[in-house]
Order: structure tokens, then sequence, then C-alpha cells
């Protein structure tokens, strides 16, 4: 490594951990702006069991996957930054924004996918099953969801070709945006802001609990995609979160992956039904 890579390392890295130090700081925040004045009102039963399970969720998660996601990421970008479609592009405004435009429509896709293939949907509604809707939703992933997208993300980060700190940079900037969708409050000028990027408004319409309104809003930064693939849905949902056995902490959440609507039928099926007169 020369010396001017190793300053652009070094610079990559301060960068980074600045970035992290605003996700954390907006974190903050928000939590305080929902509970000063919260968008919906949920009962103070729901609203701590939320916090709780979903904090349970981020450790246990984190202890799991921080250090193996950061590290796959930054490895595979290291190996194939020479190879991939942007690779011939030289660092600078250009390639970071078609770099954040691409990452962006590639978590979008893998949004829609999590919702439409029931092999990853078990997954993926474990988000959905918060009976709330607050900042730390965000955080409410089912392990298993997050590797396999660790393993989608490699794979793109291998077709694309960039530095590996530009991907991480885009990487707390979604995780940024994460926050702010699921955050439980009112954002001036909603409407004219949520043309442009994903807003609390839109991103709890797809916390829905009826599918018809949940399999909509899967952009995480930008609205274009949305708009683009005819998913935008424009409304306030009835109720927040799905017909699922409530969990209270990290294990039951864990478990409800493995409790499909199938299984349910089937277990019922089993009961003996009581005789009719």
């Amino acid at each position: 490594m020369n010396a001017v890579e190793s300053a652009n390392n070094a610079g990559g890295l301060i960068f980074n951990q600045v970035l992290f130090g605003l996700a954390v700081v907006a974190f903050i925040v928000l939590l305080v702006l929902e509970k000063a004045k919260p968008y919906r009102h949920f009962s103070a039963k729901i609203a701590k069991e939320s916090f709780v399970t979903n904090t349970e969720a981020f450790l246990i998660n984190n202890l799991i996957l921080t250090v193996l996601k950061a590290s796959s990421l930054f490895l595979v970008a290291q190996q194939f930054a020479s190879h991939g479609l942007l690779s011939g592009l030289s660092d600078g405004p250009v390639k970071w924004l078609l770099t954040f435009v691409l990452f962006d429509f590639a978590i979008y896709a893998w949004h829609v996918a999590g919702h439409k293939f029931e092999w990853l949907w078990r997954f993926h509604k474990i988000h959905h099953s918060d009976k709330s809707f607050n900042v730390s939703t965000g955080f409410r992933f089912h392990v298993f969801d997050l590797l396999i997208e660790i393993i989608y993300k490699c794979l793109f980060v291998i077709v694309i070709g960039v530095n590996a700190y530009l991907v991480l940079s885009i990487e707390i900037v979604e995780l940024f945006f994460i926050f702010f969708h699921h955050a439980n409050i009112r954002v001036p000028n909603e409407e004219v802001i949520s043309q442009w990027i994903i807003t609390p408004c839109l991103h709890r319409t797809h916390h829905s609990t009826l599918r018809k309104e949940h399999d909509s809003n899967y952009g995480i930064v930008l609205a274009v995609w949305d708009r683009l693939f005819n998913t935008r849905l424009e409304l306030v949902p009835e109720n927040i979160g799905l017909d699922l056995i409530e969990a209270e902490n990290f294990i039951q959440l864990f478990s409800l992956a493995f409790i499909t609507e199938r299984k349910i039928r089937q277990l019922f099926g089993w009961i003996p039904k009581g005789k009719k007169e």
C-alpha cells in the first residue's frame, strides 16, 4: 500500500466514524422527539414491550453480526474494487452519487423480494411484527434476515466495484434513514419531502397490518423507486403490526420466523373438532 492509499484509507476511516457518530446522535434526537410529541399514541404496555424487545434484538444481533457485516463488506470491496461496473471511474462526486443510487435501488429490490418470497418473508415478517411504530423498530430484525442480507450486499459490492470505505459510508447513511422513517413523529411539510425521500408517513403505511397495504413503499432513502415500479401507497393505516403471537422477548421474536401460517393451519387440523349438533 502506497502513501496515497494509506492517507485515503485513514481519511475514509475518520469519515465513517464521524458519520456513525452522527447516526447515533440522530437516533437519540428522534427518540426524544417521539417521546415529547408522538404522531400516534400506543398503549404503555405495547410501547414498553416494543422498545425492550427491539433493544434486545439490537444488542444480540449486533454482537453476532457487527464485525461480520463490516468486515465482510470491507474485505469484499477491497478485493473487487478494481473489477466492478464502476471500477473505471475515478473517485469523486459522480462515482459516489452513482454508487449511492445503485445501492439504494439494490436495497429496494431486496426489500421487495423479502415480501414476495415466502422463504424470505418468514424472516422479514419479524420486522413487521412490532405492534408499535417507533425509532427502535429499525432494530427489529431476525438474525437470519440480516445474515442473508450480508451475502446479498457482498454480491452487490462485487458487481459494482467501489472502495470499501465508500460502501461503509453508504451503509451508515442508510442506517440514518432507517431511524428517520421509523420515527413516530410529525415531519413539517412531509407531503413535499415524501415526494423525494421516504418519510415516516410512507413507511408507516408499510407497517400496516393489512397485506395489501404493507406490500408497498419499499424504498429506504429515495422515493423514486416506488413511483417507478408502482409500489407507492399513500394512506394512514388503521392498525400497525401483524396478527401474530406477541413477542415479549428476543427468544420469542427469533421463534416467530418458524411459526408460519401454514403450520398454524396444520396444528388446528390436528385438534379434534367437536360434534355438530
